[in-house]
């Protein structure tokens, strides 16, 4: 073998080597860049790969509010939430919820093993009047998911907030809100968390995951009216 084909194999080696395994992505444009991935094998699906391919998939999805123009947000741990991390699409100016109150939301709530599918929002839930119904639920009680609690408690009145929702703190039964009032968004969703064949082959790490974009609406305390963002 020459020299010259021995530096032709080499050369061909080091371009390999650096050719690169993640594309950047934008997130709405607006947000850091994450790295993409390619589509693994589902006992291979691992819990930050489904987390990148839901954000990935959310990226072109309408959600509550544009962030800010301002300096890109960042995704962030919420204290004693058992791992539950936030992103702050809006700042809220009203008050933040305590244990005992009242609160009223709106969300989309999505579901990361089905590629970020949508399973509920409260913008379906319509009035009478065809206006939307948030959803209102004690904080504290532990009728919802911890993760759902665990992000309002710390929000304002008027603010919005994305949420990746570990499966430890997501649905552990079925009984638990919110629950998609659609039949067959029910049966999708909790055949998918609690799938037993899956369960078994070690997914359950990645299949609760939850994507949930939150608006804090209201407040109420005992018998107070609703407080206003900004109050």
């Amino acid at each position: 073998m020459t020299i010259q084909s021995l530096s032709s194999i080499r050369c061909r080696c080091r371009c390999m080597s650096l050719h690169p395994t993640f594309d950047s992505i934008s997130f709405e444009s607006r947000y850091p860049l994450l790295p993409a991935i390619s589509p693994p094998t589902r006992r291979a699906l691992s819990l930050s790969a489904v987390i990148f391919t839901a954000i990935s998939t959310l990226a072109s999805s309408s959600s509550l509010a544009a962030p800010s123009k301002s300096a890109a947000p960042q995704f962030f741990e919420l204290p004693d939430s058992a791992g539950v991390k936030a992103l702050e699409l809006r700042i809220g100016s009203g008050e933040t919820p305590v244990d005992g109150d009242q609160v009223a939301v709106h969300y989309y709530g999505r579901l990361a093993a089905k590629q970020g599918w949508r399973f509920d929002t409260t913008y379906d839930h319509k009035d009478e009047n065809g206006e939307p119904i948030p959803f209102t639920f004690v904080l504290g009680s532990g009728k919802v998911i911890a993760g759902m609690e665990a992000a309002v408690k710390s929000m304002k009145v008027g603010g919005i907030r994305r949420v990746i929702i570990p499966p430890s703190q997501g649905y552990q039964n079925t009984s638990q809100e919110p629950i998609p009032p659609n039949y067959f968004d029910r049966q999708r969703l909790f055949t998918t968390i609690f799938n037993p064949t899956r369960l078994a082959n070690g997914e359950g790490s990645s299949l609760g995951i939850l994507i949930f974009d939150i608006e804090l609406v209201q407040v109420r305390h005992l018998s107070n009216k609703f407080a206003s963002p900004g109050s």
